[in-house]
């Protein structure tokens, strides 16, 4: 037996049909059922998927110049937790890069500016369910410009936020206190580009 190459692959199955069933409610997923079939197996029954629509999101590892990381605490209604998270925010305005969009979350979610920006990693949050992709960035070279007249609301408006040095941020994922899956990422992945000294 050979190994495949180690290596995501594009690659789109038959789909019989799709319905929609949540058109967002005014936010901007969606869901919908696919009825897939398998290539290859035309007397095979098409079987169902549900798919969650999203945009997108840009996550921001901002660091200061002692290696701590700004972290958010933010109450999660699905999961039942306030989560120590990182600045992060949605792809929905159309023909805005990842890139911007973490530039605009980081000055709104903590009123910073970074004069240096890394690309660390993009990855796909949950592709069992939904066709989500994270883009995850360093940031450093803070400086405070505020918020300007961006006014938090809903869960955000209840969020702490705080700096929390790199070793013990990493050490509360590895030991499970820090279960966000964009937190172990970013961390990690800076940690293992030997792009932070922790």
């Amino acid at each position: 037996m050979s190994n495949p190459e180690i290596a995501d692959v594009e690659e789109h199955w038959p789909v019989e049909d799709s319905v929609e069933v949540y058109d967002g409610g005014g936010w901007v997923v969606r869901v919908r059922a696919d009825r897939v079939r398998r290539p290859g197996h035309p007397a095979e029954r098409p079987f169902t998927r549900v798919v969650v629509e999203h945009p997108g999101a840009a996550v921001v590892l901002a660091v200061d110049d002692e290696d701590r990381a700004l972290c958010l605490w933010q109450y999660r209604h699905p999961v039942g937790r306030r989560l120590v998270q990182l600045p992060a925010g949605l792809l929905d305005v159309p023909g805005e890069e990842p890139a911007e969009v973490a530039r605009r979350e980081l000055r709104e979610e903590a009123g910073l500016e970074a004069s240096e920006w890394t690309h660390l990693a993009t990855m796909l949050s949950s592709p069992g369910l939904t066709e989500e992709r994270a883009h995850y960035f360093l940031a450093r070279g803070l400086t405070d410009v505020g918020r300007g007249d961006f006014e938090l609301e809903h869960e955000e408006a209840e969020m702490e936020v705080g700096w929390v040095p790199l070793d013990e941020l990493r050490d509360a994922v590895l030991c499970g206190a820090v279960a966000d899956a964009h937190v172990a990422i970013a961390v990690l992945t800076a940690q293992a580009r030997g792009l932070t000294s922790s």
